[in-house]
């Protein structure tokens, strides 16, 4: 099922970049928690930027692309605080488990084939 066109989804990626940079601070992210935000946003809003639908500037990276990379990182933002030992941090590791998870239902309910994605 596809409920999000690739505008919204632009918006939504927008808005990804602006939680994550700001998590640190609303969520007390410490050392490698809040070290990792910044770098997803940066990374996030890159992947953006550099994405072939309506929000993308230089559109380079073909939105089935786009897809596919969110694809990877929902599943790993939800592993990560088990992979990368902060886990135990329950604040830490919740934002990233739900950010995860949002990334996922995000992916699944967006039109990565539409036409119109230009």
């Amino acid at each position: 099922m596809t409920l999000i066109s690739p505008r919204i989804h632009g918006y939504l990626d927008i808005l990804t970049v602006f939680l994550f940079s700001l998590a640190p601070t609303l969520f007390e992210l410490n050392q490698l928690p809040a070290l990792l935000a910044y770098c997803l946003a940066v990374v996030h809003l890159m992947v953006t930027l550099a994405s072939d639908f309506p929000l993308g500037i230089v559109k380079i990276i073909p939105f089935p692309i786009h897809g596919w990379i969110e694809r990877i990182v929902g599943p790993t933002l939800v592993a990560i605080p088990f992979i990368l030992g902060f886990s135990t941090d329950e604040i830490a590791r919740n934002f990233y488990v739900a950010a995860g998870i949002v990334i996922i239902a995000v992916g699944l309910l967006t039109d990565y084939q539409n036409e119109s994605s230009q």
